[in-house]
């Protein structure tokens, strides 16, 4: 009875500690997108950081504070928004968070308005110096050092002097012939196409003439009567734009040209002022993608080094993406990325050190020769994902990479000259990212964790000591967050490791069967699997998990940060190699005794939603249900520089076209596939989309279709929130 009556009191306190225990919240869609109207109110404490030269600070909306670096705490105040407003007269400064200090021995501050730039001494509490924006100026670039501005009006340039003046650089910028705007559709690291030399005294920009490209008609229904407007969207094997290189000195006003003497179909890209300004470097690329060579140009004359400063071949493609960086101590060395040995590595150049060029067989497959000394600096099989800078005194190059695994992105040091040696300076794992200082003596790093949701660091580049400036609060404490976790399996030619992310759902019982949605990208140039907070999750999972779904998300090769090899193993038939990986991904779900393999949903956009049309096409039997993004249909139909990259052109690989075109497996749909696209979509453009609704039509399948008219690629704003209610609703319906 005793014992009885112990176990009835047990019972009674846990009910009544389980009664007095709030129960967890609930998220929305607009807690968890960034188009929500409640999503910033829920992410974690950020801090925004900046350096003054030596000095780190702090901004805020209200002030910018000088942290002190040993206790890692605001010491004092530099000056206020309400300081500067007082300065220009009137409130043109809402916020301190975006200003910045271009002079690290002088007490000045820019501040950028919409009509303005202006340079504001913070210690005199005076106005050092101001330049108008013109109106309709976009592509705006400002230099430090001389003060003159460049921008675009339309499709022509324009450059600002610093002391008013204004030039015209072009006069016949059209829809077909387009100035100082980006090139070759971003890709090869190009995002823009103004760039001011060191000095800002010459001025390099791009010229890109697109007359011979077709144009894709879109159309614009918010007119009385809808009316068309034309996008120039070179399809892989058609035309191609014409791309060339000019030069303007802000000194005499000449505007010479670079004597390229390849086809202007060829790329040029990642420009690269020398660090006098005379000498325009610039990575050349063939229209295969299979050959490029490093030239110089004289930025007065315009002609071009009898000799190239190196080369590299590869039989599948090579792919440049990242300008010089000069080292600060040597005007003669830079620092070079590249994937040569299939990793992305940091090489030496040194210009001055001229050697006999030899073709030799380099480790990623392909095939270099150097004209002067090339030195690896970063030894090991992992991939740079950002160079920081340089230490100056120490003469050390500062970059994250994945050295430690990887899912991670550490930041380490590397000596500079021919018998490197690296060291690691951030201490935790997880994935990092720095600002340095003006010397690169010392280092601001803000990271997360799988176990961390937040940090930020303060960390001296010589000691790798420092102090910590942040540790946000997890802002999710009050809701009902899902178990995530994240493992590795085997690729599908049994031998490489393969990183997924897995999330089970709310209140997950272990005695249940749960539907699944594998969520899939699977495409280069991006990765969704890494060691920052939740594994990299996206909101729209987290919100399923809550509806009672287990998410499952799978980096398989080809996608990003894990080498040359790895990223070409779909080269020239898209779609085969990355849809045996998830089929690898989707074994392993049906192991797990949580997960109903009758049950199983696929969703992705762009390369994900191919992969999702894909997958529900070749394999379905296996996905009751899918929702395909903006998808891929027929790769015919995609951009010249990506898909030429990859497939080559059709009639190179009319085999690998056609084994990649869905158009021919729509025949194959059984479950439910809905496809939603962008309406004015002009990257993957609507004729994918609507292609392979007539193909359905005509085999006699039943997709369904939703399309976001006036959007184009993604969904934005209140728009991505009801993108993910439509999205989230399809699976609640037929997979539920």
């Amino acid at each position: 009875m005793k014992r009885i009556l112990i176990l009835a009191a047990i019972v009674m306190a846990t009910t009544t500690t389980m009664a007095q225990t709030p129960a967890k919240k609930h998220f929305t869609l607009n807690d968890l997108l960034s188009g929500g109207s409640t999503f910033w109110n829920l992410q974690p404490q950020y801090m925004f950081t900046a350096w003054w030269g030596e000095t780190p600070l702090e901004l805020t909306v209200d002030e910018v504070r000088i942290l002190d670096v040993y206790s890692g705490k605001a010491v004092s105040t530099l000056f206020t928004t309400e300081e500067l407003n007082s300065v220009l007269g009137e409130k043109m400064v809402r916020s301190c968070t975006n200003l910045q200090f271009p002079y690290a021995e002088e007490t000045v501050v820019k501040v950028q308005v919409p009509k303005e730039i202006i340079l504001i001494d913070f210690k005199k509490k005076s106005i050092v110096w101001r330049g108008a924006i013109q109106e309709g100026a976009s592509e705006l670039v400002w230099n430090a050092q001389s003060k003159n501005m460049a921008y675009c009006i339309g499709s022509d340039v324009f450059v600002q002097k610093a002391d008013g003046t204004r030039v015209r650089l072009t006069h016949d910028g059209n829809d077909d012939i387009v100035y100082g705007h980006s090139v070759s559709r971003d890709e090869f690291g190009i995002s823009n196409g103004l760039f001011w030399s060191p000095d800002g005294q010459r001025l390099a920009f791009y010229k890109k003439d697109q007359s011979r490209i077709p144009s894709y008609p879109q159309v614009d229904i918010t007119q009385r009567i809808a009316a068309t407007y034309v996008d120039k969207y070179p399809m892989a094997g058609e035309e191609s734009e014409d791309v060339s290189v000019a030069v303007y000195d802000t000194k005499t006003d000449a505007v010479v040209w670079l004597k390229n003497d390849k086809p202007l179909t060829d790329y040029m890209t990642n420009l690269s002022w020398a660090p006098d300004g005379k000498k325009l470097y610039v990575f050349e690329l063939n229209r295969d993608q299979d050959f490029m060579q490093l030239f110089g140009y004289n930025a007065v004359t315009g002609e071009k080094d009898k000799e190239p400063v190196l080369e590299e071949k590869h039989p599948k493609y090579v792919e440049p993406l990242h300008t010089l960086e000069f080292l600060p101590w040597d005007d003669s060395k830079a620092i070079m990325q590249s994937r040569r040995d299939n990793w992305n590595h940091l090489y030496l150049v040194e210009f001055k050190n001229e050697v006999y060029p030899e073709w030799l067989s380099a480790e990623g497959g392909g095939s270099t020769s150097n004209h002067v000394s090339v030195t690896r600096l970063t030894p090991g099989n992992f991939e740079i994902r950002s160079f920081l800078g340089f230490n100056k005194k120490s003469r050390e190059a500062l970059f994250v990479g994945n050295v430690t695994h990887p899912l991670r992105g550490t930041i380490h040091a590397v000596t500079v000259g021919h018998h490197p040696t690296m060291r690691r300076l951030s201490v935790d794992d997880g994935v990092h990212s720095a600002i340095l200082s003006d010397n690169g003596s010392q280092l601001i790093d803000t990271y997360s964790s799988p176990s961390v949701t937040r940090k930020v660091e303060y960390i001296d580049t010589k000691s790798a000591k420092g102090c910590n400036l942040l540790t946000a609060d997890d802002p999710w404490a009050e809701y009902a967050v899902p178990e995530i976790c994240s493992g590795s399996i085997k690729a599908a030619d049994g031998v490489t490791d393969l990183y997924y992310r897995l999330i089970k759902p709310v209140d997950f019982d272990a005695s249940k069967k749960y539907p699944a949605v594998v969520y899939v990208y699977g495409g280069p140039h991006a990765h969704n699997v890494q060691a920052s907070r939740g594994y990299y999750f996206r909101g729209w999972e987290i919100y399923m998990a809550q509806l009672g779904y287990v998410i499952f998300v799978l980096d398989n090769r080809g996608s990003q940060y894990r080498g040359l090899k790895f990223e070409q193993a779909p080269f020239r038939h898209f779609g085969d190699e990355e849809m045996k990986d998830q089929i690898c991904g989707v074994n392993f779900l049906k192991t797990l005794p949580f997960v109903d393999g009758d049950r199983l949903g696929v969703h992705g956009w762009s390369y994900g939603g191919f992969m999702t049309t894909n997958l529900m096409c070749s394999y379905p039997d296996v996905f009751k249900v899918g929702v395909a993004g903006g998808p891929v249909i027929d790769w015919k139909y995609y951009e010249v520089m990506y898909g030429e990259r990859y497939m080559d052109r059709p009639e190179q690989n009319p085999e690998g076209y056609a084994s990649s075109s869905l158009l021919h497996k729509a025949k194959n749909l059984k479950g439910r596939l809905q496809i939603i696209y962008g309406y004015n979509d002009p990257t993957c453009v609507p004729q994918h989309t609507l292609s392979f609704i007539r193909a359905c039509i005509d085999a006699g399948t039943q997709p369904d279709l939703f399309t976001y008219p006036g959007d184009g690629h993604n969904m934005f704003g209140t728009d991505q929130v009801h993108l993910h209610e439509r999205i989230t609703r399809y699976f609640e319906d037929y997979l539920k």
